[in-house]
């Protein structure tokens, strides 16, 4: 699969809808980076008017996510990936257009390299912030992802 922001955006749709009609929207992906943006509409808000957390959980993931199957299938071999652990931090109130970046591909294409010469499991833990309009972040998550290849 060659991977696009356009192709993303129609696996939401059949794969993952809950992020899809919530407005999650892969933005742009590189070997590095990968940007998701979501707007703060009534439909992902929360009682107090502002984005709720488990959107900009579902959009901060797929930052990361995504960098990460995208160095699965340049790998060419059949590897598992799990999160194993998440944390988040919130430092704003998120209204307006969010934009979560991960520009860890690196890291994530080191770990993958790793896994495939040990045959061992290997864990990597990225982040994904997200800045407001404004350019302030208004939360980070760091999330942990399980990786091994399968025999």
């Amino acid at each position: 699969m060659k991977f696009t922001p356009r192709k993303i955006n129609a696996f939401l749709l059949f794969k993952l809808p809950s992020a899809f009609f919530t407005g999650v929207r892969v933005s742009s992906l590189s070997d590095d980076t990968a940007e998701v943006k979501v707007t703060h509409k009534w439909v992902n808000q929360n009682p107090f008017k502002s984005m709720f957390w488990a959107v900009q959980g579902m959009a901060s993931e797929l930052s990361t996510g995504i960098l990460v199957m995208k160095e699965i299938d340049a790998s060419n071999k059949k590897i598992s990936m799990l999160v194993t652990n998440m944390n988040g931090m919130f430092t704003k109130k998120a209204t307006g257009k969010i934009r979560f970046e991960c520009n860890q591909g690196k890291l994530i294409r080191e770990t993958i390299q790793k896994a495939i010469e040990t045959g061992e499991g290997q864990t990597v833990i990225v982040t994904s912030e997200g800045f407001n309009e404004e350019g302030i972040s208004v939360s980070k998550f760091e999330y942990e992802w399980s990786l091994k290849v399968k025999s």
